[in-house]
């Protein structure tokens, strides 16, 4: 039975004796008791939490030059207190006046409204990106004199914001360079409020995050149609349609066909009317695959060479109109190496989507070699009409040959070789033609000399 309230006896008559018996009842004490337990353990961890809380903001806040003078303030304090010691207290007074001032100084770091603004969101390789930061403060209240500080990829850019009135604004011009191909993650900016004498600190950081997209530097390249592979028609189908460019037969005529179809000569020769028959064609197939081994390169230079030709090869292809797929190795963990094959596609849906993909990849030192990507391609690809597989100056002439019957007999396999210590050059090894190019602009004259001979 529960009870709730003050507790009362409660009398039981025994039928025998006619005695009376008084039972009184304890559950509420049971209950208090528990109760003040509880209780006591719920404050021990309130406690324990916000001490723990304090604590965090309390390194947060103190900066390294900061914690002698807290050190000197408390231990000056005690001592000088415990012993008399003037000289003590007077130095644990002085430290703690210090700090004591650094205090409004922290004020007004949520205060400021921070927008990022740049002119341009992709760039190439070698230029530089102009922007603005622009800081408000939002308030109504005067803010002290602060910082922001603006992360750009692994380094830091740090702006001075002026003594801002309620609702004042400024804004402060900001100069990306960008010498190497990436994707550089511009911000979060953080308000920065700390003392004059640098003892406190405290940040505020917005969740205003740009991704700056620096593509390779690419060249101008012949036309696939026009240049060292010719390719105009594509590969037929089997499927038969009243009009198109690969020939197929000549058929009766039939109700509702098209009268351009005609072929009078043979409607001459039967006396029937007879028209031509075609087979659906379809846009040439193409595939890029680019070596992303360290081991296949000489150096990060040739590897940027590489990623260059290919991404160069790549938008070409998609201003041809054809089906393109540029096909990468993917980062394989060391412990399953061997066991375990994967590549990876870069979006080809248009030329920015390809040259974003290609502004974020990365030499790897663990994934598949050369001739598993040309294989794993192939089984994953329909059928291919061209195919360029980009690697460095380390892959020898016999893993090209090793990559190319990868593919089937009726695909097209051309290799760049990228080298800077050669000269270009083309070479045709059987069904097989390796152009090494020394700089990113020897590719186009390449396939120019490919398309002549």
């Amino acid at each position: 039975m529960t009870t709730t309230g003050t507790p009362s006896p409660v009398t039981h008559t025994v039928a025998d004796t006619g005695a009376t018996a008084h039972t009184r009842v304890t559950a509420v004490r049971r209950g208090a008791l528990v109760s003040a337990v509880v209780g006591v353990m719920t404050t021990g961890r309130r406690v324990r939490e916000g001490v723990a809380t304090a604590a965090e903001r309390l390194v947060e806040t103190v900066t390294p030059a900061g914690w002698p003078a807290l050190g000197a303030a408390t231990v000056g304090m005690g001592v000088g207190w415990v012993f008399g010691w003037i000289e003590w207290m007077l130095a644990g007074a002085a430290s703690l006046v210090l700090l004591v001032m650094s205090l409004p100084f922290l004020f007004g770091a949520r205060a400021y409204d921070v927008v990022v603004r740049l002119d341009h969101e992709r760039v190439v390789a070698g230029g530089e990106v102009t922007g603005r930061i622009e800081i408000r403060n939002r308030g109504g209240r005067t803010v002290l004199p602060g910082r922001i500080d603006l992360p750009v990829g692994d380094g830091l850019v740090e702006f001075g914001v002026p003594l801002l009135r309620g609702g004042a604004s400024t804004a402060q011009p900001v100069t990306i360079p960008t010498p190497r191909r990436g994707i550089i993650p511009v911000g979060p900016p953080t308000a920065v409020r700390t003392d004059p004498v640098g003892l406190l600190r405290r940040e505020h950081a917005w969740d205003d995050v740009r991704r700056l997209y620096v593509h390779p530097r690419t060249v101008a390249v012949p036309s696939t149609s026009a240049g060292l592979v010719r390719d105009l028609e594509g590969r037929p189908s089997r499927r038969l349609v009243d009009a198109d460019m690969s020939f197929h037969a000549i058929r009766e005529y039939q109700p509702g066909d098209a009268r351009r179809q005609i072929h009078w000569k043979s409607t001459a020769k039967t006396g029937r009317l007879m028209v031509r028959q075609f087979e659906e064609t379809r846009r040439s197939r193409m595939a890029i695959v680019l070596s992303l081994a360290e081991a296949d390169y000489a150096d990060a230079d040739e590897f940027e060479v590489a990623v260059g030709c290919a991404a160069s090869l790549g938008v070409q292809g998609i201003r041809d109109g054809r089906d393109l797929e540029v096909v990468t190795g993917a980062e394989i963990p060391r412990v399953v190496r061997g066991r375990l094959r994967a590549i990876r596609t870069l979006s080809a849906a248009s030329p920015r989507a390809l040259l974003d993909g290609c502004a974020g990849i990365d030499a790897l030192e663990h994934t598949m070699p050369l001739e598993e990507v040309c294989r794993l391609t192939v089984e994953s690809s329909q059928a291919l009409s061209v195919a360029f597989v980009v690697c460095g100056s380390r892959v020898t002439l016999s893993r090209l040959r090793q990559a190319a019957l990868a593919f089937p007999e009726d695909t097209a396999v051309i290799a760049v070789l990228c080298d800077e210590r050669a000269h270009p050059r083309l070479r045709p090894l059987g069904s097989l033609t390796v152009l090494t190019v020394g700089l990113l602009d020897d590719l186009g004259g390449l396939l120019l000399r490919g398309a002549q001979t």
